[in-house]
């Protein structure tokens, strides 16, 4: 599977919820639940299911970064880590993160951000994902 997408992330369906329209489908990677609201639809065609090996993807750009280790927020996803590298561009950084069992979540934040959060190297951070911003994807 080729993508533009980042962050691309091999795992195995452990859980598909319906709901009316849109179901909730859990990939476990690497021992961390990783939740994605996508239609019940894609769920059926791509014949989701609990065993079944599927990939998260997440553009770098649908990646939020805090501080903390659990914000009380609505995001189903907030995944504790560790900063590996800030790349500055002219408005916006990649933000690399070592979370998920070892994987590196690429952020693209604003470089304000990147200041008023004092991100660098070492930091521990949260990679923040609303489960509608994940795709899923299968071989």
């Amino acid at each position: 599977m080729k993508l533009s997408a980042r962050n691309q992330f091999a795992g195995t369906v452990t859980k598909v919820t319906d709901g009316a329209v849109n179901g909730i489908v859990t990939i476990d990677v690497n021992g961390t639940p990783v939740s994605a609201t996508i239609s019940l639809n894609a769920i059926s065609e791509l014949g989701l299911e609990p065993g079944k090996k599927a990939y998260a993807v997440i553009k770098a750009t649908e990646v939020m970064v805090g501080r903390g280790e659990h914000l009380p927020l609505s995001a189903r996803n907030q995944f504790p880590g560790k900063v590996t590298g800030v790349e500055k561009g002219a408005v916006n950084s990649i933000v690399r993160i070592s979370a998920l069992g070892g994987y590196t979540i690429s952020a693209t934040i604003s470089n304000n951000a990147v200041a008023e959060l004092d991100l660098k190297e070492g930091e521990d951070v949260l990679a923040v994902i609303k489960a509608t911003s994940v795709m899923v994807g299968i071989d």
